[in-house]
């Protein structure tokens, strides 16, 4: 495990949220409060699942859909299937990161790859129905367990945002 070269705490972070044109529709979503208030704690790690398994930019939107084989990873449009090949991704990936120390880990919310929670989970015929979590951000949960992660948008809010600082540095510090 490799420590960190500034003694900040090393912290993965969905790539459009620093501003990197990773979208689907060639954009980003930079977060203000990333980039002002927390960059100076951390030092990031940026990741795309998307983009790194292939897909592109721009590219085709992706959806969660439920089916008979259970929660898959498609195309909105052409149906293509990226679930295997993002599980594959996220395992290798998420066992790099943990080789390198990360000490916590920011999520894109509502992400069909990254979001943590609540995003939707489309019926076979493309209707939103139950929620859940993105198909990176599920297997990143499971195999990180004591990770703290959290979305941007949980972070705008003051108390939530200090309690993921410290409990980041308390990762640090047991290492």
């Amino acid at each position: 495990m490799e420590r960190p070269v500034d003694g900040r705490p090393r912290v993965a972070i969905s790539s459009c949220l620093l501003g990197e044109p990773v979208r689907y529709d060639g954009g980003h979503k930079r977060d203000l409060t990333v980039t002002e208030l927390l960059a100076v704690h951390f030092e990031w790690v940026p990741v795309c699942p998307e983009v790194d398994v292939g897909m592109g930019t721009p590219r085709e939107p992706i959806e969660l859909r439920r089916t008979a084989a259970g929660v898959r990873l498609v195309g909105t449009g052409s149906g293509r299937d990226w679930t295997d090949r993002m599980a594959a991704y996220a395992r290798r990936r998420v066992a790099e990161l943990a080789a390198l120390g990360i000490h916590g880990y920011i999520l894109k919310s509502g992400s069909p790859s990254c979001g943590l929670e609540g995003v939707p989970i489309h019926d076979p015929r493309g209707a939103p129905g139950e929620n859940g979590a993105g198909a990176f951000a599920r297997l990143l949960r499971a195999q990180l367990r004591s990770l703290p992660i959290e979305e941007e948008t949980r972070l705008a809010d003051e108390h939530l945002r200090h309690r993921f600082i410290v409990r980041v540095y308390a990762r640090l510090l047991d290492r």
